[in-house]
């Protein structure tokens, strides 16, 4: 059990133990190694030897140690943000955008939702996905259209968004995000009925819990907070009514499997492996829309 941040501690167990110096409450056997504080994986910044913490890597810059230390990279491979949420704040205000838009002129919904063809069933030319409107399966991943709907997936977003994106960078966040949010769409349109109509960036937030599994198992913490979170989330999936399960499976299973390849990617093809997992999942969301396309049509 973990001892309560401020307990006192004995010197002994200071000593057997040693803990973050920004993180009091987190047990460590990492030190920086400029300075040999103790951190833990959320505060330690890849540098050309070891790790190194957060306030010699602010002051690195001037200090003669070399351009690794003012070039500080997360865990993955990314570039440290000065604001480490800042695309997680950007996605949710889109999300919120576009909602607004919908309660203001309700037709735009039918525009943006995701649908494979509109009744009648099975396939009306130049309408839904198998029509050619491929853009659906992005702008559905942005749409709501219930209050509860919205604040469910926007309060996911923002719990699992920002230490992800402060641990993977960027770029890489906006990727695992999108390709997650596609692989979503296209399970839902490969084998839901095609003139049924899903939207909601469930599938996106889906793959953000795969991907915070796969980190949690990397950096050693504890498993159950992250597996019961799943657990109850693909209970609500498969028990409640009117949810398109498959944009939760096939988010998850994207989310895992980019994931997994943004943690554990060799540093020296780092990018490769990294980018080359997510074109691949990609070219499956690709071929699957095809393939139903011709079933469709």
């Amino acid at each position: 059990m973990d001892q309560v941040p401020g307990s006192p501690q004995s010197p002994q167990d200071a000593q057997a133990t040693p803990r973050c110096y920004r993180h009091p409450d987190r047990e460590t056997g990492i030190r920086c190694a400029r300075c040999d504080k103790p951190i833990c994986p959320d505060c330690m910044v890849s540098a050309s030897v070891g790790f190194q913490c957060p306030d010699c890597v602010r002051g690195g810059s001037g200090t003669g140690h070399g351009p690794a230390a003012s070039r500080p990279r997360t865990i993955t491979g990314g570039t440290i943000a000065a604001d480490p949420r800042l695309v997680t704040k950007i996605l949710i205000g889109i999300n919120v955008a576009v909602f607004i838009a919908v309660q203001v002129s309700h037709r735009l919904l039918s525009d943006l939702v995701l649908v494979g063809a509109w009744p009648p069933a099975p396939y009306v030319p130049n309408q839904g996905v198998a029509g050619g409107e491929w853009y659906r399966l992005v702008t559905s991943m942005f749409t709501h259209q219930e209050v509860w709907h919205i604040a469910f997936n926007m309060l996911g977003l923002w719990w699992l968004g920002g230490p992800l994106e402060a641990a993977l960078g960027r770029a890489r966040y906006i990727a695992l995000y999108m390709v997650s949010g596609l692989a979503g769409s296209a399970l839902t349109y490969a084998i839901a009925d095609p003139s049924g109509q899903s939207l909601g960036a469930s599938g996106a937030v889906f793959g953000l819990m795969g991907a915070t599994a796969v980190l949690v198992r990397r950096l050693n913490y504890d498993m159950r907070p992250v597996i019961g979170l799943l657990a109850l989330n693909l209970l609500f999936t498969f028990t409640w009514g009117n949810i398109a399960w498959q944009a939760h499976v096939g988010g998850l299973v994207a989310g895992v499997v980019v994931g997994y390849a943004m943690v554990h990617a060799p540093r020296e093809r780092r990018s490769l492996v990294q980018y080359g997992t997510c074109a691949l999942v990609l070219a499956v969301v690709v071929v699957t829309v095809l393939v139903r396309t011709s079933q469709l049509t």
